[in-house]
């Protein structure tokens, strides 16, 4: 009996260094039943022809050109021409292990619609990877062998961009790619912890997910700071917000902020505490911060966390712990 047919979507712009290796290493997985949609989003180098060439030589390969403009529009454009059953996504410049489809494609049948199929990630750079991108990494990876994704999502992006696959009908059913916002690999983390599709554990490294200094993720706008607090917190109080709570927002640094001043735009009300002497007591935005340990005197609080600092976290994480707290419902970190 044959596998299903898994649809890959890669979109790429100017990847001409990378490109050849990626495409090399799905033509070397172990699962065949596989089509490439690939686009290209307007690359300006030799990135199309490379792909071009690949796909002379085999006809699983199917080559667009972006009609629009950025990541988001290649993904529907890829997925409006895909026909698989289940559905993965690639980014160009990453290198997939041999056994990254069948491992996923596996996992996926055996738990079936509802489902998300993960793997572990391996980041790797010709010069070295960055403190933050290996804690990033164990973070991730920590999560994804025990499929507990989810109870962080509101502190980095829980699901790999590069290393998922769902059956079509269930990225139809949380509308994938649509509308276009970005990060759109965070949005759609969040539209799988929505339709509540639960994370498959994996214990496997999957996907060699490599950094470099002009790497999209780092040089676009679209995926700079700004654009990652209103989308947890827009989710957040779409999904998780408990209007019977009490809302706490700690933290008074620029995150903190940005967060108190969209809360008093939506009307939604709330207390405010820091650990910063200097601040405590001073009203900004018609709001008095409060010490952080006033939070034993709120009734019923539910917190949003905008602390940063690791040891900070993990010092409010074990405070909140011994007050019988619990993430999502009692508090997020949202930083």
């Amino acid at each position: 009996m044959q596998k299903p047919l898994v649809s890959i979507l890669i979109p790429f712009k100017n990847t001409e260094t990378f490109i050849g290796a990626c495409l090399q290493s799905i033509l070397e997985q172990t699962y065949t039943n596989w089509e490439l949609l690939i686009v290209d989003d307007n690359s300006i180098d030799s990135s199309l022809s490379i792909v071009e060439s690949f796909a002379k030589k085999d006809f699983r390969i199917k080559v667009f050109k972006n009609s629009g403009s950025g990541i988001i529009n290649a993904l529907q454009l890829a997925f409006k021409n895909s026909t698989g059953e289940l559905v993965t996504r690639m980014d160009s410049d990453d290198v997939m292990k041999p056994n990254k489809i069948k491992v996923l494609a596996n996992n996926l049948i055996q738990q079936g619609k509802g489902h998300v199929a993960l793997g572990l990630v391996h980041y790797f750079s010709l010069n070295g990877i960055k403190a933050g991108y290996k804690s990033y990494e164990v973070w991730l990876n920590k999560l994804t062998k025990i499929g507990t994704n989810y109870s962080e999502i509101y502190k980095e992006c829980v699901i790999p961009s590069p290393c998922w696959m769902l059956y079509r009908d269930d990225l139809i059913a949380c509308n994938a790619f649509n509308p276009n916002r970005y990060p759109e690999d965070y949005d759609l983390a969040f539209r799988f912890y929505k339709h509540n599709f639960k994370c498959i554990p994996c214990n496997v490294v999957l996907h060699d997910w490599r950094d470099y200094s002009h790497r999209t993720s780092r040089t676009n706008e679209h995926y700079a700071e700004n654009h990652f607090i209103p989308l947890k917190l827009d989710y957040f109080l779409e999904l998780d917000f408990n209007t019977e709570k009490t809302l706490v927002v700690w933290g008074a640094g620029n995150k903190g902020k940005f967060i108190a001043k969209t809360l008093i735009d939506k009307q939604i009300d709330f207390e405010w505490i820091c650990d910063n002497p200097k601040k405590i007591g001073k009203n900004i935005y018609g709001k008095v911060l409060r010490a952080f340990k006033d939070l034993e005197t709120i009734k019923n609080p539910q917190s949003i966390i905008t602390v940063a600092n690791k040891e900070a976290q993990i010092e409010i994480r074990n405070y909140l712990n011994s007050l019988h707290f619990k993430t999502i419902i009692d508090y997020v970190f949202i930083c």
